[in-house]
């Protein structure tokens, strides 16, 4: 009887400890899920290396828009910044070329079709222009003023490069080309359209 009382004593003892002690538990998880929530939505939680890791194409592509090369910094390609003003200053220093000897023959030939008359409006005949007849002069006016306006288009296919080039770059940036991937060739045994026998070829891409 004793010992029935005693085992009984133990059990009302115990009780109330283990109770507070699952109080307290579900106290905590509590006081963690409202640290995570506010007024009873929960808040996401974001990875911010997937973000800097993978950027967002798009705002790649309108940082590319706006100034060229920054789309290839925001990919982590830096090196790729040099090139692309290089490409823009080996354009723009011909283009500037060309509309130099522009002016030069296009005052000469102006020079040359209105003779004393001549006003000079395009400034002077160059000294290695003087005595080259109007039919030249002309012709090679017409030719470098299409060489130059051609100039313009190439600079502008070289912007539209560096836009693409940022932006593909974004997308392919997250696609697996290590050298864990591996490729599975099988062929089995078919049956044609005509119901002729064939043989069927699957390729599977695997990740070692």
């Amino acid at each position: 009887m004793r010992r029935l009382s005693f085992i009984f004593l133990l059990f009302f003892i115990s009780a109330p400890v283990f109770a507070q002690s699952s109080f307290l538990t579900k106290d905590q998880t509590l006081l963690e899920y409202r640290s995570n929530s506010v007024d009873g939505y929960s808040m996401p939680v974001f990875n911010s290396n997937e973000n800097s890791e993978y950027p967002d194409p798009k705002s790649v592509l309108y940082r590319s828009l706006m100034i060229p090369g920054w789309g290839q910094v925001t990919n982590r390609q830096i090196w790729k910044v040099p090139i692309v003003y290089g490409i823009f200053a080996g354009i723009g220093y011909f283009a500037y070329q060309l509309h130099d000897l522009y002016s030069d023959y296009r005052a000469a030939y102006f020079n040359a079709t209105r003779g004393e008359d001549s006003d000079f409006r395009f400034g002077q005949t160059p000294d290695y222009l003087i005595g080259i007849n109007e039919n030249q002069l002309r012709s090679n006016r017409d030719s470098l003023r299409n060489r130059r306006d051609f100039m313009f288009i190439v600079m502008g296919l070289a912007y539209a490069l560096n836009v693409v080039d940022a932006y593909v770059f974004a997308h392919m940036r997250s696609f697996d080309v290590s050298d864990d991937l591996s490729a599975n060739m099988q062929l089995s045994p078919a049956l044609l359209a005509d119901f002729s026998p064939g043989i069927s070829l699957s390729v599977s891409l695997n990740s070692k």
